[in-house]
Order: structure tokens, then C-alpha cells, then sequence
């Protein structure tokens, strides 16, 4: 059985891949370790995927090709869902993830962890990047009670188990170990890791990835709580609006009826004309969609399976 699966994502790598690929074949032959490159090409413009189509004459590399960019998310996606590895390790194309870590990789899922996360402790990146990532980073620590460093770091490895259960999208993969939490991969660790300098190239990724990303994070941790009850989110909501309308139209219809029979007199306004009346109504129907809203998410199939439908021009080494 294939020890170790490498998933690999690239987009516009092609200077980088000849080098990466013989480091990784270094590494795997000192070590003895039974492996598969699975490396998927996000629709890349330039000549990745003619140096990929090459390398995997010599290797044992598995590719996909995308017909255009989905993204990095989409990438470990497919690229999850091919893996036959006992452990299997993600890594940036870029070379700034060094193959070197992979053993110790190895070593520490298989003594017991699900997931073991890089941690760039020393990065050769600049300020814009850096600032950004020590922002996202905490405010993930602290929404998911997770005590890692470095969420985005690329370099990570994980147990079989885990990465048949994951179903990533959209910036998705910056939370990989938010989602292994929730579905009950709790044992995850930490590994400082090399971090290089980029040799070629320049980032793909804008400061846009962190307002998606956070977007992503809200949405996961949405799910993570009510994905298997959403009636207990939007049915307390609702019930809460509505009460709060009831009673405040409640309270109108009192104020009216104590002037007219108990005080008798005729100082009041009637109720349609107080501007409250109409807040009470309009909390009174929010609270009552709401209410429908949670019922019918109840009712409803959580899971599409459409959403990670992706389009391959070609692939090497795998049945389309």
C-alpha cells in the first residue's frame, strides 16, 4: 500500500516543478517510502502542465488539469479524493514548502495525530502578506478554539481518514483544521517548519484571499454549529422577534383599553398611529419567517452534490 500521498496544487509553477519533483524523489528513495505525487494544475496559462505531462514519465506522479482556475481549495479538493496514501501531505508548488519536513511529517500522523499543520515561524514574505496572515490567524484561534500558529501554512499532513471526509470550496482550505475539528478529528498538532524564499515567480494571491477567507470562517463556523439543527438558529431568532412583537402590540392594546375603560378619558392615540405598533408588526412577520426559514432548512438536503463538480481537460494516471 502507498505510503504517503503528496497533493500537490499549481497554477502557472512551470519554472519551479522539475526542481520540486526531483527534491521530493530524493527524499521518498533516502527514506524508503512508498509514495504517489498527485498533482493538480488549476488551469494554468504558462507550460506547468507540458512540464507536468513530462516529470510523469520519470515519476510516480498522478495529475489533473483543470480547464480553468477554480482555485486552491478546488485543487485539494480533487486532488483529496484521489489520494490512496496512509498519510497524506499537502505542499505549495512555489518551492517555499521544503520536501525535507515530509518525514517528520510522516512520523507524527502515524504515532497518533490526524492532522499535523506547518507552522512558518520564520517567513520570507513581505509586510503586506505577513500583517494580514498574524490578523487572520488569531481571529481564527479564537473563533475555533484552535491553538495554531499558522492555519494557511500549505505544508501539512493528514491521516486517510480524515481527508475522505472533507469537502472543501471557495477559500475553504485556510480552515482545513476548523473543519476536521468539527467532524471529529480532534488529535491536531503543530510542526515548525522551513520556509524559503521564493526562487521564482510572484504570488498568486491579493490581499482579497483574507475578505474571502473571513467570509469562509463565518460560514464555517455557521455550519460547524447549525448545519444538523438550523431550526435551533433561525427558530430561536424567530420565536425571540416574535415575542418581542407581541408583546410590544400587547402592551399598545392595554395603554388603550387602561385610557378608555379604567381612567376614562378620552387622551390617547389610537393605535395605528403610534410608530411602534409598526415596529411590533414588522418584528411580529420577521419573526415568523424566520421561523419558516429554520423549518424548511430542516427539511432540506444540506449537502449539494453539484457543488464540487469541477471540469477536467485531461488527467494522467487516473479514469475520468
Amino acid at each position: 500500500m502507498t505510503q504517503i500521498s503528496i497533493v500537490i496544487p499549481l497554477y502557472n509553477e512551470e519554472e519551479s516543478l522539475p526542481e520540486l519533483i526531483d527534491w521530493i524523489s530524493r527524499v521518498m528513495k533516502t527514506h524508503g517510502f512508498l509514495y504517489e505525487v498527485l498533482m493538480v494544475d488549476d488551469g494554468s496559462t504558462d507550460g506547468s502542465w507540458e512540464v507536468v505531462q513530462t516529470l510523469a514519465q520519470e515519476h510516480p506522479i498522478k495529475a489533473i488539469k483543470f480547464n480553468r482556475n477554480y482555485g486552491k481549495s478546488a485543487a485539494l479538493n480533487v486532488g483529496f479524493k484521489h489520494a490512496e496514501g496512509e498519510v497524506v501531505i499537502t505542499m505549495d508548488a512555489d518551492l517555499q514548502d521544503s520536501p525535507d519536513e515530509i518525514p517528520d511529517l510522516f512520523e507524527m500522523v502515524k504515532s497518533g495525530k490526524h492532522l499535523v499543520s506547518g507552522w512558518k515561524k520564520k517567513r520570507y514574505d513581505p509586510i503586506t502578506k505577513t500583517i494580514p496572515s498574524k490578523l487572520f490567524n488569531g481571529v481564527t484561534r479564537i473563533l475555533s478554539g484552535i491553538k495554531l500558529h499558522d492555519f494557511n501554512c500549505g505544508l501539512k499532513a493528514y491521516d486517510q481518514k480524515l481527508v475522505k471526509t472533507l469537502d472543501i470550496y471557495g477559500e475553504m482550505h485556510r480552515y482545513i483544521p476548523v473543519i476536521a475539528k468539527r467532524n471529529g478529528f480532534t488529535k491536531i498538532g503543530e510542526k515548525v517548519v522551513e520556509h524559503r524564499a521564493r526562487k521564482y515567480g510572484q504570488t498568486k494571491f491579493g490581499i482579497e484571499r483574507f475578505i474571502y477567507g473571513f467570509l469562509d470562517l463565518l460560514s464555517i463556523s455557521f455550519v460547524s454549529r447549525y448545519k444538523k439543527r438550523p431550526m435551533h438558529f433561525f427558530g430561536s431568532l424567530g420565536t425571540m422577534s416574535f415575542l418581542l412583537g407581541f408583546v410590544f402590540v400587547l402592551g399598545i392594546t392595554w395603554e388603550k383599553v387602561r385610557a378608555i375603560y379604567i381612567l376614562k378619558t378620552g387622551d390617547y392615540r389610537d393605535i395605528v398611529e403610534q410608530p411602534l405598533f409598526f415596529l411590533a408588526i414588522a418584528a411580529i412577520i420577521v419573526g415568523v419567517q424566520l421561523f419558516l426559514a429554520g423549518f424548511v432548512g430542516e427539511m432540506m438536503v444540506m449537502n449539494s452534490h453539484k457543488r464540487n463538480d469541477y471540469i477536467f481537460d485531461e488527467t494522467i494516471g487516473l479514469d475520468q
